[in-house]
């Protein structure tokens, strides 16, 4: 593996851990917004927007860690 690649791979196991926290986080916020207002609670809008940088920061993990197969025999 080369410098570039093992780069990228180090980038791609952040984003992951980023996305991870993300969601981490959109589980409290709902679960405050329960915690707040029992069976009355809707989903928070703060969750709505962490659920959609998520899903970015996944998106971009993908992305970067994408591998063409090689051409090689």
């Amino acid at each position: 593996m080369n410098e570039v690649q093992e780069q990228l791979d180090d980038i791609r196991d952040r984003l992951l851990g980023i996305a991870d926290e993300l969601a981490d986080l959109g589980m409290s916020a709902i679960q405050l917004a329960i915690d707040q207002e029992g069976t009355k609670a809707q989903r928070p809008e703060i969750e709505k927007r962490l659920t959609r940088a998520r899903r970015s920061v996944d998106k971009a993990a993908a992305i970067v860690g994408y591998r063409p197969e090689s051409t090689t025999l």
